[in-house]
């Protein structure tokens, strides 16, 4: 048996490839297909079936793409919300036989109403399931989240719940093979290890530790935030994505001919220590890692995007992940902000701030003055500074402009790099005297000053 994982930074997704004899399938593929057809042809398999666990709501589906690539079958659970254009449904207990793999699906509800496992049964062993790919039902540590569907949480919640049940039935001795990873939007508890079993998640994970209601009511509890983008996912991944795939072309300009081709938005893609240092003025902070998690907050099909980055590696790598997330309208990134300056390009910086002007700020209880914190609502509860006003990350930078205020502004977060994303937007819809807490909750705490739960 072949089994290979592929891992998407920055959308923490896990795709695969299984095969066996000459044959092989690869479950939920995003747009890097090369990777797929790369190791296909390493192993001398054909890509015969393609899997989709779901209708996925942060990434664009390679799907489609792939099938047209390899001609294979493209199978998607039953989907209420519309036809899948580019699939066939596929139905409780159906199996595909690749070598001596039988692959048979699951329907396992909750997270979305077309959710499926596929089960990997191989004759070698014939003890039960060796392995099942669970999408977004079980995780690593934690279960999908079930909040996609407005007034049905309690539903779907029980969905999931007997879904799992399902799923644990396979046996302890399943290897577990999740769609995401610690960091993805798609759970908060997930766990940073890659490997598990049926057996230690019904050993260790929390929720499987939970009777039906209690599960009910902890899901329909949970908290998690839904960025806009999500609603362009949901149709570009019933129509099979979007032409755009890597590998992205992006064209390299001078920033002359970057302002001349009129971009929308100029993002700057570097860490957000450069871009607080010094920066083009009215571009927003962005880095390449934190694309996938926040891009989708302020980003629209048709935004024409302009890139500042580091280098032409590292605008082709920003590139990639808003295509992933289904932004592909790049009309082009300049690299090298000091030569930029040098050129009398027009650049601005954000000043920071450290935990001893924090701290006088707070004991002189300025009237002028205003602690945003920008962290989620969980983290904010968990422990904030006293007086400290909360908003999450991705609402400041869906709209700014509601935060903008003729007092001065220090954002602030876990560690200061959301609250670069925070400021910038601030900065760019206007507001004055914006600084970043660096270090943020952390430096706080490191320092022995007091916080407030709550």
């Amino acid at each position: 048996m072949i089994l290979k994982q592929f891992k998407t930074p920055g959308l923490a997704h896990f795709s695969y490839l299984i095969g066996a004899g000459e044959d092989a399938a690869v479950i939920d593929p995003q747009l890097d297909l090369e990777q797929y057809l790369n190791a296909a042809q390493e192993e001398g398999v054909v890509i015969r079936h393609i899997f989709e666990t779901h209708r996925n709501e942060d990434f664009v589906t390679g799907a489609k793409k792939l099938a047209e690539a390899t001609g294979a079958k493209v199978w998607h659970g039953p989907n209420p919300a519309g036809e899948i254009a580019y699939a066939e449904t596929v139905g409780e207990g159906a199996e595909v036989e690749i070598g001596q793999l039988k692959l048979k699906t699951l329907l396992t509800p909750g997270h979305t109403d077309d959710s499926i496992s596929i089960a990997i049964y191989d004759s070698e062993y014939p003890d039960g399931a060796v392995g099942v790919f669970t999408g977004d039902a079980l995780f690593i540590g934690d279960v999908g989240r079930t909040d996609f569907y407005e007034g049905q949480e309690e539903e779907k919640a029980g969905l999931l719940f007997d879904s799992l049940q399902k799923l644990l039935a396979l046996g302890d001795q399943a290897i577990l093979y999740p769609a995401h990873g610690a960091g993805s939007v798609c759970g908060s508890g997930m766990a940073a290890r890659e490997f598990s079993t049926i057996g230690h998640e019904r050993a260790n994970n929390p929720r499987l530790q939970l009777g039906r209601e209690t599960f009910i009511k902890a899901k329909a509890g949970e908290h998690h935030y839904q960025p806009p983008y999500f609603e362009l996912m949901e149709r570009l991944n019933l129509e099979g994505g979007h032409e755009v795939f890597s590998p992205v072309q992006v064209p390299m300009l001078s920033l002359s001919a970057l302002k001349e081709a009129s971009p929308d938005v100029v993002l700057d893609v570097r860490d957000p220590t450069s871009h607080l240092g010094g920066h083009i003025a009215g571009s927003l902070c962005l880095p390449v890692g934190m694309i996938a998690a926040f891009g989708g907050w302020f980003l629209k099909e048709e935004t024409r995007i302009g890139l500042v980055a580091e280098s032409a590696d590292q605008a082709r790598n920003a590139a990639r992940h808003l295509c992933r997330i289904g932004f592909t309208n790049i009309v082009g990134a300049a690299t090298g902000v000091l030569g930029m300056a040098s050129g009398g390009a027009d650049t601005d910086f954000i000043a920071t701030a450290d935990t001893g002007a924090i701290a006088s700020r707070v004991n002189q209880s300025p009237e002028n003055w205003i602690l945003l914190d920008v962290r989620s609502k969980e983290e904010f509860g968990s422990g904030h500074i006293e007086g400290a006003t909360h908003a999450y990350v991705g609402e400041v930078l869906e709209k700014p402009e509601d935060y903008v205020s003729d007092k001065g502004i220090t954002v602030m977060c876990g560690s200061g790099a959301r609250a670069s994303l925070a400021a910038s937007a601030l900065k760019a819809a206007g507001q004055k005297g914006v600084d970043v807490y660096v270090g943020s909750i952390g430096a706080w705490q490191s320092a022995g000053k007091p916080v407030v739960t709550g």
